[in-house]
């Protein structure tokens, strides 16, 4: 049931767009294995090769620690209402640092030139395999919102807050990686 195909293809760009969910799964090349949820408001489509979310902050930082020891990084959405659909993206990520020009550039040209507060980074992906299956096992859910407590988060710790914030709990991962979210745009990674 599962089919593979070298890039995005127009049906699934249409796919992505009616999400309101996706995941990201990323490791180390040891330690635990990391998959988050996210919210598709921050996800963009760059072309049939290539995709892009600003990430915001999290309890943790584990997508950034491990995608600077190992590049591997799977984006799945999975359809929880209409027809089922499960989509895989493969490939190498990377992280784009908040005070570098790409990240100017692309909050330009993807997000109007605005951050919402507490935006630590984006999370670029050049995909190597697109995957799509069944999600025949998928169960129907209705989408009613986006929650706001990550906005009402971030306005309550403000600028300071949340770099606080940062510095104690997004400095490092779980297994004890770095994430490189203080070390600047060019700061030289093993991964």
């Amino acid at each position: 049931m599962a089919k593979q195909f070298p890039q995005l293809e127009p049906h699934h760009h249409s796919f992505i767009a009616a999400q309101h969910m996706f995941f990201t799964a990323s490791a180390a090349p040891t330690g635990r294995v990391n998959m988050s949820p996210r919210s598709t408001d921050m996800f963009r489509v760059l072309g049939e090769r290539a995709v892009l979310y600003l990430d915001r902050t999290g309890s943790g930082n584990e997508t950034a620690a491990h995608l600077r020891l190992d590049p591997r990084l799977t984006i799945m959405f999975c359809a929880v209402a209409g027809p089922p659909l499960i989509l895989r993206l493969y490939g190498q990520g990377r992280i784009v640092h908040r005070d570098s020009a790409e990240f100017a550039e692309q909050l330009a040209r993807q997000f109007g030139g605005e951050a919402p507060l507490g935006a630590r980074q984006m999370v670029h992906l050049d995909i190597e395999l697109v995957q799509s299956s069944c999600g025949y096992g998928v169960p129907l859910f209705e989408y009613q919102a986006e929650r706001p407590q990550m906005d009402a988060w971030a306005r309550a710790k403000g600028v300071e807050g949340i770099e606080a914030y940062w510095r104690e709990k997004n400095q490092v991962s779980g297994d004890g990686f770095p994430t490189g979210l203080f070390e600047g745009p060019d700061a030289v990674t093993s991964g």
